[in-house]
């Protein structure tokens, strides 16, 4: 099982993204699932109760919080993953697993679907989860990544651009969905996430402590500020 990580979030603006760019490429490596301008795209469908648990856990800071999501990267629906990213005790999990388009189009239509023969125990555990929660899908997340990385202390540094939300959420697989920005212009996330330890020249040089450290989610930010004129829906 996937051991909790450390995650770190910082909002910043176009200047403290171009400084701290180009400090992450001194002293990190450029992931390798990143594109020509090292960069990808990553698109997910979250989901919520009926009352809206998930969004409140998140405003009101509650530890532990779960939330489920879909996810697939650069439009490509060949491979969608189901995942569940859980915090405790500041400390985050993501647990992942395969879908099919067409188990991804009932979650879309608000069912579970029923599991198959051969369903891995992560999948069956968040069907189960999922159906006893009445989860159904609330909102589409989709930014741009860039991703740095290091061995040491399993370091990943992420600079998200372009975050934006929909709530098209019958176009999910399209790949081209109406979208509206959540951040103002030229601002970005960063997201900075370890092991055991984040080793003092990353930290360091990234200037970490003179960040403004953030606990809201992009979900919470896209529900909070969604395609419906600035209004949780």
């Amino acid at each position: 099982m996937t051991e909790y990580r450390h995650e770190y979030k910082y909002r910043i603006d176009a200047r403290e993204k171009a400084v701290l760019k180009l400090r992450a490429q001194g002293v990190l490596e450029q992931d390798v699932h990143a594109g020509a301008d090292g960069a990808y795209l990553i698109r997910s469908l979250y989901f919520d109760s009926p009352d809206d648990a998930c969004f409140y856990e998140n405003e009101n800071g509650d530890d532990p919080r779960e939330k489920y999501r879909i996810r697939f990267y650069n439009c490509d629906t060949s491979r969608i993953s189901l995942e569940c990213k859980a915090k405790r005790r500041g400390m985050t999990r993501k647990t992942a697993c395969p879908i099919t388009q067409e188990q991804c189009r009932q979650f879309m239509e608000g069912g579970i679907p029923e599991p198959e023969r051969e369903i891995s125990p992560a999948q069956a555990a968040m069907f189960t989860q999922m159906r006893q929660k009445s989860l159904r899908p609330v909102v589409i997340v989709q930014y741009i990544r860039m991703p740095f990385v290091c061995n040491a202390g399993n370091v990943r540094v992420t600079f998200d651009d372009a975050i934006a939300s929909s709530n098209d959420i019958a176009g999910f697989l399209q790949p081209e969905i109406p979208l509206r920005s959540v951040l103002g212009t030229g601002e970005s996330i960063l997201e900075v996430k370890w092991d055991e330890l984040l080793p003092s020249y990353i930290s360091g040089h990234l200037s970490l402590d003179s960040l403004q450290w953030t606990s809201f989610s992009k979900y919470y930010l896209c529900r909070k500020y969604n395609c419906y004129g600035g209004v949780r829906v």
